[in-house]
């Protein structure tokens, strides 16, 4: 018996790609706060593509996308810029409001927290 074991159903080494679930957490993100705008993050080794959602105050969510034409797409859905975190970088406002967060003591990754 050997010390990794692969789940099945998926190769080992198989990324998680998106799912219904991840749309309807960006969506009502974006729908239920002020000034969001979506920022696109390539593809890595250990993550598909993904979108952070960063709202006017600097709070943010991320979620894996299928590709960056239904990222662009979502964004356009909900009325709010795309950008290209490669081009853009991450707005301050986003490590500031994460900084805020880790002062006070909260641990949890965004999103992850009870709906509003």
């Amino acid at each position: 018996m050997g010390l990794f074991r692969r789940r099945r159903g998926k190769p080992a080494g198989t990324l998680r790609g998106a799912t219904p679930a991840d749309r309807e957490h960006l969506e009502a993100f974006a729908r239920s706060r002020r000034g969001v705008e979506a920022y696109i993050e390539p593809r890595t080794h250990v993550t598909e593509m993904t979108i952070a959602l960063v709202a006017a105050d600097g709070e943010w969510t991320r979620r894996r996308v299928p590709s960056e034409q239904v990222a662009r797409d979502f964004g356009n859905s909900v009325g709010i810029p795309v950008y290209d975190v490669a081009a853009t970088g991450y707005p301050s406002r986003m490590r500031e409001w994460t900084a805020r967060r880790k002062a006070a003591g909260q641990t949890r990754a965004p999103g992850l927290e009870e709906p509003r």
